[in-house]
């Protein structure tokens, strides 16, 4: 018989050298993808440096690589950024960062915190947010000495109703801490507010730096509402709503609006990268609408899928990663350099 039918498959290589070429290929492509990130997060850990006047030697002498202490826990990271500066003698910090480092609470309410009378630095009240703290000093809040938190945590929780979007309530009221008791014995605190009524996604934290960055409005991150209103949403005040409504603390724009039911136009999807106090309620209210309902269901890319209302997941190390580097190009040239 003749072999001609056959010379096509001669030379070709075998599926098994082709899918070790693949998978040889793919490890390239991580590796590159790794050195990328480590290069990147050294610049950014050198112009913070820069800024604070510590030369580069001294600075790189302190960097670690994340190789040289690998964490098998995919809810915990040791950030190289925070060794050198509770270690290295000519570090400074601001104090409400320091705060916010040390899973105190976020920067912002580190301010109130501070202005208020409740931080001592070396046993005198400081009242000073940008005060600069070495690693000398002894800060204290609540009787306790403060240390700035290695072991990062990031919680995912689907918020119910009725629970406060705060680490304590004077009046005794349920907070979204005591669903997340047996997630952590870190200190954590939420990213952001949910009003007592809304509920949906929710991020809690103890990394000061990503708590600033999701809260800054330069990085637009992207929130997903399903609302609930009172009655069906007219197609006239459906395009007021697109088109841009001027409220009392100025106009507010929306990226996207939809009637999320056909059949029930009181149920709405709205998205938007606006931070502002209670802004999807009061846009509705503007207008004449009375929310009966508003659920987050989207906020930085995160979604409730698979955590049920008042249940919690830890992140993924994949999503810790998008999270700190989501939106970086939006940054400011001025914020590039800033800690």
């Amino acid at each position: 018989m003749s072999q001609s039918p056959f010379q096509k498959f001669v030379g070709k290589k075998k599926n098994s050298v082709v899918k070790e070429a693949f998978r040889q290929e793919k490890k390239k492509i991580k590796k590159e993808r790794a050195a990328f990130f480590e290069k990147k997060k050294k610049e950014e850990f050198e112009a913070r440096n820069a800024k604070r006047g510590i030369p580069p030697a001294t600075a790189g002498k302190k960097t670690a690589s994340s190789k040289d202490n690998p964490q098998t826990s995919t809810h915990k990271l040791q950030t190289s950024n925070l060794k050198p500066q509770a270690s290295n003698p000519t570090t400074v910090m601001p104090l409400n960062k320091y705060l916010a480092h040390c899973g105190v609470c976020s920067r912002r309410d580190a301010v109130a915190l501070i202005t208020a009378g409740k931080v001592k630095v070396n046993g005198k009240v400081s009242t000073e947010p940008g005060y600069k703290v070495l690693h000398t000093d002894e800060v204290v809040f609540n009787g306790k000495k403060l240390f700035v938190t290695k072991n990062l945590v990031y919680i995912l929780l689907n918020k119910p109703k009725d629970y406060l979007t705060t680490t304590d309530d004077p009046q005794g009221r349920k907070t979204v801490l005591q669903l997340i008791k047996a997630a952590t014995s870190e200190r954590v605190y939420p990213i952001g507010r949910l009003d007592r009524n809304t509920s949906g996604v929710l991020l809690l934290t103890n990394d000061g730096d990503l708590t600033q960055k999701l809260s800054h409005p330069s990085y637009e991150i992207t929130k997903i509402y399903e609302a609930k209103l009172d009655k069906p949403l007219a197609k006239s005040d459906f395009d007021k709503i697109l088109k841009g409504l001027k409220l009392e603390d100025g106009p507010i724009f929306v990226d996207s609006l939809a009637y999320a039911d056909s059949k029930d136009k009181s149920i709405i999807g709205i998205e938007l990268h606006s931070g502002r106090n209670r802004i999807v309620r009061r846009i509705f209210e503007h207008l004449g609408y009375d929310v009966k309902g508003l659920d987050r269901v989207m906020y930085a890319n995160l979604t409730k899928k698979n955590v049920e209302r008042g249940k919690w997941r830890h992140l993924s190390e994949k999503e810790i990663r998008l999270l700190k580097y989501m939106n970086a190009s939006k940054r400011k040239p001025s914020e590039k350099t800033a800690s």
